[in-house]
Protein backbone atom coordinates (compact mmCIF):
# COMPACT_ATOMS: atom_id res chain seq x y z
CA UNK A 1 0.00 0.00 0.00
CA UNK A 2 1.37 3.41 -0.97
CA UNK A 3 1.88 5.78 1.96
CA UNK A 4 -1.07 8.17 2.38
CA UNK A 5 1.42 11.01 1.95
CA UNK A 6 2.92 9.95 -1.38
CA UNK A 7 3.24 12.68 -3.99
CA UNK A 8 -0.04 14.03 -5.35
CA UNK A 9 -0.77 14.99 -8.93
CA UNK A 10 -3.51 17.57 -8.28
CA UNK A 11 -3.51 20.57 -10.59
CA UNK A 12 -3.51 23.96 -8.81
CA UNK A 13 -6.21 26.37 -9.80
CA UNK A 14 -8.83 23.72 -10.59
CA UNK A 15 -10.98 21.36 -8.61
CA UNK A 16 -9.03 18.19 -7.98
CA UNK A 17 -10.32 14.80 -9.15
CA UNK A 18 -10.92 13.81 -5.53
CA UNK A 19 -12.75 17.06 -4.88
CA UNK A 20 -15.10 16.41 -7.80
CA UNK A 21 -15.71 12.84 -6.67
CA UNK A 22 -16.44 13.75 -3.06
CA UNK A 23 -18.85 16.51 -4.05
CA UNK A 24 -20.78 13.90 -6.03
CA UNK A 25 -21.07 11.59 -3.03
CA UNK A 26 -21.99 14.36 -0.62
CA UNK A 27 -24.68 15.68 -2.94
CA UNK A 28 -26.45 12.33 -3.19
CA UNK A 29 -30.13 12.36 -2.25
CA UNK A 30 -29.67 9.68 0.41
CA UNK A 31 -26.64 11.12 2.19
CA UNK A 32 -28.43 12.56 5.25
CA UNK A 33 -30.44 9.37 5.73
CA UNK A 34 -27.24 7.34 5.44
CA UNK A 35 -25.56 9.40 8.15
CA UNK A 36 -28.56 9.11 10.44
CA UNK A 37 -28.75 5.35 9.87
CA UNK A 38 -25.06 4.82 10.58
CA UNK A 39 -25.06 6.85 13.79
CA UNK A 40 -28.45 5.63 14.98
CA UNK A 41 -30.31 8.93 14.80
CA UNK A 42 -34.10 8.46 14.79
CA UNK A 43 -34.03 4.71 14.24
CA UNK A 44 -37.15 2.69 15.02
CA UNK A 45 -37.11 0.36 18.03
CA UNK A 46 -35.06 -2.77 17.49
CA UNK A 47 -32.84 -1.26 14.79
CA UNK A 48 -29.28 -0.76 15.97
CA UNK A 49 -26.75 1.81 14.85
CA UNK A 50 -23.57 0.62 13.18
CA UNK A 51 -20.90 -0.35 15.70
CA UNK A 52 -18.62 2.20 14.05
CA UNK A 53 -20.83 4.94 15.47
CA UNK A 54 -18.93 4.37 18.74
CA UNK A 55 -15.49 4.79 17.17
CA UNK A 56 -14.95 8.41 18.10
CA UNK A 57 -16.98 8.41 21.32
CA UNK A 58 -15.93 5.26 23.19
CA UNK A 59 -14.42 6.08 26.59
CA UNK A 60 -14.56 9.80 25.87
CA UNK A 61 -12.65 9.66 22.59
CA UNK A 62 -9.02 9.12 21.64
CA UNK A 63 -8.19 12.80 21.90
CA UNK A 64 -9.50 13.30 25.43
CA UNK A 65 -7.23 15.11 27.93
CA UNK A 66 -4.67 12.81 29.47
CA UNK A 67 -4.85 10.25 26.67
CA UNK A 68 -4.38 12.21 23.44
CA UNK A 69 -0.69 11.38 23.12
CA UNK A 70 -0.77 7.69 24.00
CA UNK A 71 -2.65 4.75 22.54
CA UNK A 72 -4.80 3.09 25.19
CA UNK A 73 -6.65 -0.19 25.45
CA UNK A 74 -9.88 1.74 24.83
CA UNK A 75 -8.42 3.01 21.55
CA UNK A 76 -7.71 -0.55 20.46
CA UNK A 77 -11.30 -1.55 21.25
CA UNK A 78 -12.57 1.52 19.40
CA UNK A 79 -10.68 0.41 16.30
CA UNK A 80 -12.49 -2.93 16.53
CA UNK A 81 -15.83 -1.12 16.13
CA UNK A 82 -14.66 -0.49 12.56
CA UNK A 83 -14.31 -4.23 11.94
CA UNK A 84 -10.54 -4.49 12.22
CA UNK A 85 -8.25 -5.67 15.01
CA UNK A 86 -4.71 -4.69 15.84
CA UNK A 87 -2.67 -7.93 15.95
CA UNK A 88 -2.21 -9.02 19.56
CA UNK A 89 1.63 -8.89 19.61
CA UNK A 90 1.51 -5.36 18.21
CA UNK A 91 -1.24 -4.36 20.64
CA UNK A 92 0.83 -5.58 23.58
CA UNK A 93 3.86 -3.68 22.30
CA UNK A 94 1.73 -0.56 22.02
CA UNK A 95 0.37 -0.90 25.55
CA UNK A 96 3.49 -2.16 27.32
CA UNK A 97 6.49 -1.89 25.05
CA UNK A 98 8.76 0.20 22.90
CA UNK A 99 6.23 0.73 20.12
CA UNK A 100 3.87 2.55 22.46
CA UNK A 101 6.65 4.88 23.56
CA UNK A 102 7.64 5.56 19.94
CA UNK A 103 4.09 6.33 18.92
CA UNK A 104 3.58 8.58 21.94
CA UNK A 105 6.66 10.56 20.98
CA UNK A 106 5.25 11.12 17.51
CA UNK A 107 1.72 11.89 18.73
CA UNK A 108 3.12 14.63 20.96
CA UNK A 109 4.24 16.48 17.82
CA UNK A 110 1.00 16.02 15.84
CA UNK A 111 -1.44 18.95 16.29
CA UNK A 112 -4.56 18.32 18.36
CA UNK A 113 -8.03 19.84 18.10
CA UNK A 114 -7.59 21.17 14.59
CA UNK A 115 -9.26 20.22 11.33
CA UNK A 116 -7.34 18.94 8.34
CA UNK A 117 -8.60 21.91 6.32
CA UNK A 118 -6.89 24.34 8.70
CA UNK A 119 -3.38 22.90 8.85
CA UNK A 120 -0.45 23.46 6.53
CA UNK A 121 0.15 20.70 4.03
CA UNK A 122 3.41 19.86 5.81
CA UNK A 123 1.42 18.39 8.72
CA UNK A 124 0.24 15.49 6.51
CA UNK A 125 3.16 15.46 4.07
CA UNK A 126 5.88 12.83 3.65
CA UNK A 127 8.12 12.59 6.72
CA UNK A 128 5.63 14.45 8.90
CA UNK A 129 5.07 13.01 12.36
CA UNK A 130 1.75 11.56 11.20
CA UNK A 131 3.41 9.91 8.21
CA UNK A 132 6.18 8.56 10.42
CA UNK A 133 3.63 7.04 12.81
CA UNK A 134 1.79 5.41 9.89
CA UNK A 135 5.06 4.07 8.46
CA UNK A 136 6.20 2.82 11.85
CA UNK A 137 3.08 0.69 12.20
CA UNK A 138 2.98 -0.51 8.60
CA UNK A 139 6.59 -0.82 7.52
CA UNK A 140 8.34 -1.77 10.76
CA UNK A 141 5.59 -3.71 12.52
CA UNK A 142 3.68 -5.12 9.56
CA UNK A 143 0.30 -3.66 10.51
CA UNK A 144 -2.22 -3.56 7.67
CA UNK A 145 -2.51 -0.04 6.19
CA UNK A 146 -6.24 0.13 6.93
CA UNK A 147 -5.69 -0.71 10.60
CA UNK A 148 -2.80 1.73 10.96
CA UNK A 149 -4.89 4.54 9.53
CA UNK A 150 -7.79 3.78 11.86
CA UNK A 151 -5.52 3.80 14.91
CA UNK A 152 -4.23 7.25 13.96
CA UNK A 153 -7.72 8.53 13.08
CA UNK A 154 -8.88 7.55 16.58
CA UNK A 155 -6.14 9.74 18.10
CA UNK A 156 -6.56 12.73 15.76
CA UNK A 157 -10.13 12.46 14.40
CA UNK A 158 -10.27 16.01 13.02
CA UNK A 159 -6.89 15.81 11.34
CA UNK A 160 -6.47 12.26 10.04
CA UNK A 161 -9.20 10.36 8.16
CA UNK A 162 -10.53 6.84 8.44
CA UNK A 163 -9.66 5.21 5.13
CA UNK A 164 -10.39 1.66 4.04
CA UNK A 165 -10.76 -0.42 0.89
CA UNK A 166 -14.39 0.59 0.31
CA UNK A 167 -13.58 4.32 0.42
CA UNK A 168 -10.41 3.80 -1.62
CA UNK A 169 -12.44 2.02 -4.28
CA UNK A 170 -15.12 4.73 -4.20
CA UNK A 171 -12.74 7.65 -4.68
CA UNK A 172 -10.62 6.10 -7.41
CA UNK A 173 -7.55 5.02 -5.44
CA UNK A 174 -5.66 8.34 -5.24
CA UNK A 175 -1.94 7.70 -4.76
CA UNK A 176 -1.79 10.16 -1.86
CA UNK A 177 -5.06 10.14 0.04
CA UNK A 178 -4.11 12.46 2.91
CA UNK A 179 -2.62 15.10 0.62
CA UNK A 180 -5.36 14.75 -1.99
CA UNK A 181 -8.04 15.04 0.69
CA UNK A 182 -6.46 18.10 2.25
CA UNK A 183 -6.28 19.71 -1.19
CA UNK A 184 -9.95 18.91 -1.82
CA UNK A 185 -11.01 20.33 1.55
CA UNK A 186 -9.18 23.62 0.99
CA UNK A 187 -10.04 24.33 -2.63
CA UNK A 188 -12.91 26.60 -3.68
CA UNK A 189 -12.68 28.50 -0.40
CA UNK A 190 -13.12 25.30 1.67
CA UNK A 191 -16.50 24.54 0.08
CA UNK A 192 -16.20 20.80 0.71
CA UNK A 193 -15.40 21.28 4.39
CA UNK A 194 -18.40 23.59 4.79
CA UNK A 195 -20.61 21.06 3.02
CA UNK A 196 -19.52 18.38 5.49
CA UNK A 197 -20.38 20.59 8.46
CA UNK A 198 -23.78 21.35 6.94
CA UNK A 199 -24.45 17.64 6.48
CA UNK A 200 -23.46 16.97 10.08
CA UNK A 201 -26.00 19.54 11.23
CA UNK A 202 -28.71 18.32 8.86
CA UNK A 203 -28.30 14.75 10.13
CA UNK A 204 -28.43 15.86 13.77
CA UNK A 205 -24.95 14.55 14.60
CA UNK A 206 -22.97 15.93 17.54
CA UNK A 207 -20.00 18.19 16.89
CA UNK A 208 -17.76 15.45 18.26
CA UNK A 209 -18.23 13.73 14.89
CA UNK A 210 -15.53 15.38 12.78
CA UNK A 211 -15.95 16.66 9.24
CA UNK A 212 -13.55 13.92 8.14
CA UNK A 213 -15.72 11.25 9.74
CA UNK A 214 -18.85 12.64 8.10
CA UNK A 215 -17.03 12.34 4.78
CA UNK A 216 -15.85 8.80 5.45
CA UNK A 217 -19.27 7.54 6.54
CA UNK A 218 -21.12 9.24 3.68
CA UNK A 219 -18.81 7.75 1.05
CA UNK A 220 -18.64 4.33 2.72
CA UNK A 221 -22.40 3.98 3.10
CA UNK A 222 -23.08 5.04 -0.48
CA UNK A 223 -20.47 2.85 -2.14
CA UNK A 224 -21.23 -0.13 0.09
CA UNK A 225 -24.92 0.10 -0.82
CA UNK A 226 -24.06 0.07 -4.53
CA UNK A 227 -22.36 -3.28 -4.05
CA UNK A 228 -19.11 -2.45 -5.80
CA UNK A 229 -16.34 -5.04 -5.40
CA UNK A 230 -13.51 -3.38 -3.48
CA UNK A 231 -10.43 -5.60 -3.23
Amino acid sequence: MTSPTAASGACPGALSPLGHRLHEFLSAERVVDDLRRYFGIGLPPGVAAFTGSRFEHLAGGGGRPGAADRITAEDLVAVQTLSVTVPVPVALDILEGRLGAQLSGLLETIPRDIDMVDVEAAVVAPNSSADQAWSLLCDQYGVNWVIAGKVLARKRPRLLPVYDRVVRCAVGRPPSFWIALQTALREDDAALHRQLLELRQAAGLPETVSALRVCDVAVWMNHRALGHPCP
